[in-house]
């Protein structure tokens, strides 16, 4: 790929002016790892879910296992997860020792419908759980879900690595799930590098997910080594190492206090962007159906017919794009795990993903960058038309 061409990165991470200090102080403390700055973090992210309890753990991919280990499902127990989705989402399942069922899409909103779950749960069987995942931003149901599935509440989790900032009838996404799991990766919206959080109603579950992130240690070393505190610990369920640093934490807390401005600004460009993009020829815009929901905009997914040779024909013009999903039941690995019945279950997934195209949208992207995505996009579509 030709990078001194690109121009117009397809992300770029933003940070709050304080980011560097907070570290600095971590550093001065003489304590970096999971201690007062992770603890501190999961107070302020749960505030601003307003969410019960929130666990900071490594990363989006092990808040999953970790849910649905905390769960106690039996082993190879069926869970939903939909097939338009990050292969860490299907990895999670596997590692936790169970048997991802696929969920076709509805292709306007990008994720699950009732109906799709229900199909889904019909060719399970009855499946234990379920992972619903808000793609690109879009808050999903998950009461109407859990319902299709025919789930208690307590068997669903879902997926906000596209949020946080993304909410349904006036709460934050997450807030009101049994298990909600975050991504704090680089190209998030809470840009922290690595890491992750579950939030959740439930003290047990949220205690049970806080020993686990530790290898199921009854102490972490925070707490040993406190005045008056005790090196004796003991293990009390086989978990894995998924803890937060208190350096990442620290970017955390400073970042959080942005990211209202960053969402603002997001939706800002998502405006721009639809004003100038309407009526391309072949062009289909994201979702405009929001009525009482607020999306998050991790992503400007539009969907364009000969999708592969656009995003040369962009990167040509000094534009960088990306795809998200390559599908599931695409992957080699995963077509071996389920076989050719279940990844032939999702056909609206293959065939809307052959067309999804995602535009850089980051805080940081100027009005000349956009309009150069923008006359670059015009230009290739108006060319085959």
């Amino acid at each position: 790929m030709g990078h001194e061409q690109t121009t117009v990165p397809f992300t770029v991470p933003s940070f709050a002016d304080d980011v560097s200090d907070a570290v600095v102080k971590v550093l001065d403390s003489g304590w970096v790892t999971t201690g007062p700055q992770t603890a501190s973090f999961e107070q302020d992210f749960a505030d601003y879910l307003g969410a019960a309890h929130v666990v900071a753990v490594a990363s989006c991919t092990t808040a999953l296992e970790l849910c649905l280990r905390a769960m106690d499902l039996p082993p190879g127990s069926a869970v939903l997860t939909p097939s338009l989705t990050f292969c860490g989402a299907i990895n999670a399942i596997l590692h936790a020792g169970h048997r991802p069922v696929l969920v076709d899409i509805d292709e306007d909103t990008l994720v699950p419908s009732p109906a799709t779950v229900a199909a889904a749960a019909e060719r399970a069987g009855r499946p234990a759980a379920m992972v619903v995942q808000n793609q690109g931003g879009y808050p999903v149901d998950v009461p109407a879900l859990t319902e299709a599935a025919g789930l208690d509440w307590t068997r669903v989790i879902e997926d906000v690595a596209h949020g946080p900032g993304a909410g349904r009838d006036g709460a934050h996404a997450g807030s009101s799930s049994y298990a909600a799991c975050f991504s704090f990766y680089a190209t998030k919206n809470l840009p922290i590098g690595e890491g992750g959080a579950v939030a959740t109603s439930d003290q047990d579950f949220a205690d049970r997910i806080r020993a686990t992130r530790l290898h199921g240690m009854s102490k972490d070393s925070w707490r040993r080594y406190l005045p008056g505190g005790s090196w004796r610990y003991d293990v009390r369920n086989v978990g894995l190492k998924a803890n937060m640093t208190d350096i990442q934490a620290a970017i955390g807390r400073a970042q959080l206090t942005m990211l209202p401005r960053w969402q603002r600004r997001r939706a800002e460009l998502v405006a721009r962007y639809d004003e100038a993009l309407a009526g391309l020829p072949g062009l289909v815009l994201p979702q405009r159906n929001l009525d009482g929901v607020r999306h998050a905009w991790h992503l400007y997914q539009i969907r364009v017919p000969e999708r592969d040779a656009l995003i040369a024909e962009l990167e040509a013009a000094g534009v960088a794009t990306s795809v998200h999903f390559i599908p599931a039941n695409q992957m080699t690995a995963y077509r071996s795990v389920l076989g050719e019945e279940e990844c032939g279950s999702v056909p609206v997934t293959d065939r809307v993903g052959e067309e999804l195209l995602s535009l850089p949208l980051y805080p940081g992207l100027s009005a000349d960058g956009q309009d150069r995505v923008i006359t670059a996009l015009t230009e290739a579509l108006r060319t085959r038309g």
